[in-house]
């Protein structure tokens, strides 16, 4: 590679894959091999249906870019219909980022809603903004428990050693007239063959012109009431020599499932 790649995760320039749930039936597996590492992964994270069980999320979540800033959020999620509601006390990176003060998002029922200091936004870029961040936090914790969502493509890559562990590789995919995207990311997701889990894994990101798959996201998991929760995510960009260096940590904690909420708790008015 030849470019150093000098950028944070600017989280409003990120493409990701949000289908609603998942479907069994609408995967596409090019190899025996590629379906066997998937299927293990469910029997032992339960997949989407344990996900569901659990009917609503809050947690607090910690996006930190170290120097270039960090955001703070209470997060509240509906899984059923994904709304989502959030409070940021801290919005360094993501949400009005140049303000101090209260920031609350929601997204109900496809439409999205802005609060600063308890007064309405109704900028239109902001509005977006929201759309997208409640959405992709939605999806960071619930990543594992989505890869069975409509419109998946997987191919065995073979086996790559590191840290003393042979993992099998694994392309993910889209097809773009199930997304109904113009660009999807691509993925190479690295199974560990003795947790069967998705111990990191490589990414695309399109819009910024990084078509193949050489971002790289690192997974931590702890069981949290059953459910598998990668609840540290460090992310790693390559300078134009390849090597990887820290671009970020993102973590999730203060975890608690079944909380009663309905999607009218999360208007804001």
């Amino acid at each position: 590679m030849k470019r150093t790649l000098k950028f944070s995760f600017s989280i409003s320039l990120i493409t990701l894959l949000f289908t609603g749930n998942s479907d069994l039936n609408a995967q596409v597996y090019a190899d025996e091999t590629s379906k066997s590492l998937i299927d293990a992964m469910v029997e032992v994270n339960g997949g989407y249906q344990k996900l569901a069980s659990k009917k609503d999320i809050q947690f607090k979540y910690v996006y930190d870019n170290y120097d270039a800033g960090k955001d703070v959020s209470l997060e509240r999620h509906i899984i059923d219909g994904e709304h989502s509601w959030a409070q940021y006390n801290t919005h360094q990176r993501n949400v009005l980022p140049k303000q101090k003060g209260v920031a609350q998002q929601a997204l109900v029922d496809g439409k999205p809603m802005l609060t600063f200091d308890g007064k309405s936004i109704t900028d239109e870029k902001a509005l977006g903004g929201t759309v997208f961040l409640r959405k992709v936090n939605f999806y960071w914790f619930t990543m594992m428990y989505k890869l069975q969502d409509p419109g998946t493509n997987y191919k065995y890559l073979g086996t790559e050693e590191a840290n003393g562990i042979t993992y099998d590789k694994v392309s993910l995919t889209y097809d773009a007239d199930i997304t109904k995207k113009e660009k999807n990311d691509e993925y190479i997701l690295y199974f560990n063959p003795e947790t069967h889990l998705v111990d990191w894994f490589y990414f695309s990101l399109p819009d910024w012109g990084i078509n193949d798959p050489i971002l790289k996201m690192t997974l931590e998991y702890e069981i949290i009431d059953g459910l598998h929760v990668s609840t540290v995510r460090k992310s790693f960009v390559p300078n134009e020599k390849g090597e990887y260096h820290d671009n970020g940590t993102y973590t999730f904690s203060e975890i608690k499932f079944n909380n009663g909420f309905r999607k009218e708790d999360f208007i804001l008015k």
